[in-house]
């Protein structure tokens, strides 16, 4: 097993500008042609497009201005970070919800056609807007989302930071799973040990799975004690600056049973296969396959119950999907995991995961921890 350096580098992440991502969506905008103004109201999209890290507003992208509609909570938070981060977006602050009312009622005047996400909102947010515009709603879908998927390098080097905190993190706690601890022991560990290499948090609900639990893919770990024959899977990530990291690695702890080896290398062998497959205009169907034919042919595809991957960003899990049947090529700036596991109800199971950079000739890895076979020894009891 192969050593990585436990200290993160703390050199300053490079700004983070948004200026000219509303031109981007004009652009998608006009090349549908269903309208010329877009509601936004998910706060990853709205995040994306001003720079505001608040928990309420809403963004209206029209043909002439952009402008981002919030109560008073937030009014010096927004022109401040609107500001900072370079987005030519108006504030309009309403201090009541009749005001806040006429704020979003001016900012759609006019328009000839509003485009709304209906993924973002429920049904009775959409009947609101209908009251505060004459302007036809149409149903859009998939805008910013679709903008978001590739990675400026300012939004790449977060991503990095926050996997260089996993890394290190992950490689300080392992010594202790040779100790008798139990799931929620290491769970604990990793995110305080993320916290203290610079992580705002964790990425997610870290999950720490030892033995059969290890056949649930999205376990939660408990007090179940770490013990000699298992394999535990790991599946740990950190947050830097709203961006984050997604890494998995499975261990095996002292002798373990043929087939649950067998399963490592399998899963593996599919894994390094997927990784090569990863480029600019492969499909991220095609990944899928490469991964899947291999874990197949070993036997094991019945097993392989989940997809291969997904988009990481603003959010842990965004597009593009990198599953079967996915046509859609994948490009450079993308940045995707590639995750293929076994799982065996009542024995356990093994995925190993990285964070990736897709670039025209293949990846950059973020992820750097050891996924070779790692034997950890239980110490002995007294």
């Amino acid at each position: 097993m192969t050593a990585i350096s436990t200290e993160v580098q703390s050199s300053a992440l490079p700004p983070l500008t948004v200026a000219g991502r509303d031109r981007l969506v004009r652009e998608e905008l006009a090349k549908r042609g269903e309208a010329e103004a877009l509601m936004v109201f998910d706060l990853n999209n709205i995040r994306w497009l001003t720079g505001f890290t608040g928990s309420a507003g809403t963004l209206i992208i029209r043909h002439d201005e952009m402008v981002f509609v919030t109560d008073g909570r937030y009014g010096e938070q927004a022109r401040h970070q609107i500001e900072t981060s370079g987005a030519a977006a108006r504030v309009v602050v309403g201090t009541s919800a009749v005001a806040l009312r006429e704020g979003l009622e001016q900012s759609l005047h006019a328009a000839r056609g509003v485009a709304i996400d209906p993924t973002e909102i429920t049904h009775a947010q959409f009947e609101n807007v209908r009251t505060q515009t004459t302007a036809p709603l149409v149903s859009v879908t998939g805008v910013v989302q679709h903008l978001r998927r590739r990675k400026s390098p300012a939004e790449i080097a977060r991503m990095k930071r926050a996997s260089e905190c996993t890394d290190a993190a992950l490689a300080e706690c392992l010594p202790m799973m040779s100790t008798r601890v139990t799931e929620r022991d290491v769970r604990d560990e990793l995110e305080y040990r993320m916290r203290r290499h610079g992580a705002d948090g964790p990425s997610y609900d870290t999950i720490v799975a030892t033995g059969p639990n290890g056949a649930r893919p999205h376990h939660r770990p408990t007090s179940t004690m770490i013990e000699d024959g298992h394999l535990v899977v790991i599946d740990v990530g950190a947050l830097v600056d709203g961006y984050h990291s997604d890494m998995t690695r499975t261990y095996l702890i002292g002798e373990v049973s043929p087939l649950l080896r067998t399963m490592h290398d399998v899963v593996r062998e599919s894994q390094l296969a997927g990784l090569a497959a990863v480029r600019a205009g492969v499909s991220a169907g095609d990944v899928d396959k490469v991964c899947r034919d291999i874990i197949a042919a070993a036997g094991f595809g019945s097993e392989f119950i989940h997809s291969t991957g997904h988009g990481v960003g603003l959010q842990i899990h965004e597009q593009p999907w990198v599953r079967t049947a996915m046509p859609e090529p994948l490009q450079a700036g993308e940045v995707v995991t590639v995750e293929p596991g076994v799982y065996r109800e009542g024995l356990g199971g093994v995925r190993i995961e990285d964070l990736v950079v897709v670039t025209d000739t293949g990846c950059d890895i973020l992820t750097e921890s050891p996924k070779d076979i790692s034997c950890l020894q239980l110490a002995p009891t007294n």
